[in-house]
């Protein structure tokens, strides 16, 4: 296997990424954290991305740098014959390639398992797509709200009386981003080339597992619930201190008798509505109308120094500068800094921790950064 980092898992793995935005970047981000060497093959232009985001770190667009450190970045124009033909080069040495546009682009490119098998047999192809390479679906435009929207996930978030809501984040790329990396490193670890289809459709129907099971299985239909609530366990949603609000999730009975003697409410164990789990659920306007009172009686971080040290699973719903600042990302080292020119670029770190191997953050490439040393590499080894 040709190139890589030096350690890490994947080391020695080479990964040729043509991609743009943000579910196939994080997916060769994923890689490269765990060593692979992935290089990022760009337009003249540029990825999109490298001019999305209002803020730079020296010479870093931030929301470009925060989907590519650690990859080399090749300059080709795939529309030019010769080109073409240096990227072929390129297949040659590569164990995977990834792609995140229109079935149409992939196919007119020549970027599919079956375009270049004839270079190398042994590549592994992932299209991150958004409703697959085939079908009559395929060339329908796909972006991160689209999917949400058309897979049930707006209409079931927010609250009851609101309209439809999209998460706060780009949920579906960056599950699609995931999976299309398991998918080549499972497809790598059987030792045979071929092509894998990641839909970003496909992706998010098959995280609703237990709200979709429950209506192809019982015909329930998913609603919204105040507070974000859980549609099976009371109380488990969020609620509204003094000051605040507090996210409180309590799984069973136990948990429950002790949330209850804190509050100094005897009667919530006696009383039928609320005594078991199964009562609560079934009870749940009572329950949470007589929690809601409660709670607004004290200060947010009054009621989580009370109920966290017995267990119970509790915490104030911070905003993102809090949570970043927060002990947690600082005992976990999910902030992590990359000298760039005259500048610190600080990045959220790789959620992966090896007994064995740490992983090292290297700066973005600049566009077409390595074009030269890759090409030269590439004749050396020929």
């Amino acid at each position: 296997m040709t190139g890589g980092a030096d350690k890490g898992p994947l080391a020695g793995i080479r990964v040729l990424e043509l991609t743009h935005m943000l579910a196939g970047p994080y997916c060769g981000m994923l890689l490269a954290d765990l060593g692979a060497e992935v290089i990022k093959i760009e337009p003249p232009t540029g990825d999109i991305a490298r001019r999305i985001s209002p803020h730079s770190i020296g010479p870093h667009n931030a929301y470009f740098a925060s989907l590519n450190r650690n990859k080399k970045s090749v300059v080709l124009d795939l529309a030019d014959d010769g080109d073409r033909v240096r990227f072929h080069e390129l297949v040659k040495s590569a164990q995977g390639l990834i792609t995140n546009m229109r079935p149409s682009a992939i196919l007119k490119l020549g970027l599919t398992y079956d375009q270049i098998k004839d270079i190398n047999e042994g590549i592994v192809c992932v299209a991150l797509t958004g409703y697959g390479l085939e079908g009559a679906f395929a060339d329908k435009p796909a972006y991160d709200y689209i999917i949400q929207a058309l897979v049930g996930v707006m209409a079931m978030t927010g609250e009851p009386d609101g309209p439809p809501v999209k998460t706060g984040y780009s949920a579906v790329d960056n599950s699609a981003g995931i999976m299309g990396a398991l998918g080549l490193v499972a497809k790598i670890v059987g030792g045979r080339g071929g092509q894998i289809d990641v839909s970003l459709y496909d992706v998010m129907v098959s995280q609703l597992n237990y709200v979709a099971g429950a209506h192809l299985n019982a015909g329930e239909e998913p609603r919204r619930l105040a507070g974000g609530a859980h549609p099976y366990i009371v109380p488990a949603q969020v609620f509204e201190t003094r000051d605040g609000y507090l996210a409180l999730f309590i799984t069973h009975d136990g948990f429950w008798r002790k949330f209850a003697e804190e509050a100094r409410k005897p009667e919530w164990l006696t009383d039928a509505r609320f005594a078991t789990m199964a009562a609560r659920s079934a009870n749940r306007e009572a329950v949470v109308g007589a929690i809601s009172k409660l709670l607004k009686t004290n200060d947010t971080v009054d009621w989580v120094a009370r109920l966290d040290p017995l267990g119970i699973v509790v915490a104030g719903v911070e905003t993102l500068p809090q949570a970043l600042a927060g002990d947690i990302v600082h005992e976990r080292g999910l902030v992590q800094e990359i000298p760039v020119a005259d500048a610190t670029l600080r990045v959220i770190a790789s959620p992966f921790k090896f007994s064995d191997f740490e992983t090292s953050y290297r700066p973005p490439p600049l566009l077409g950064e390595h074009t030269d040393s890759v090409f030269e590499q590439a004749a050396v080894t020929d």
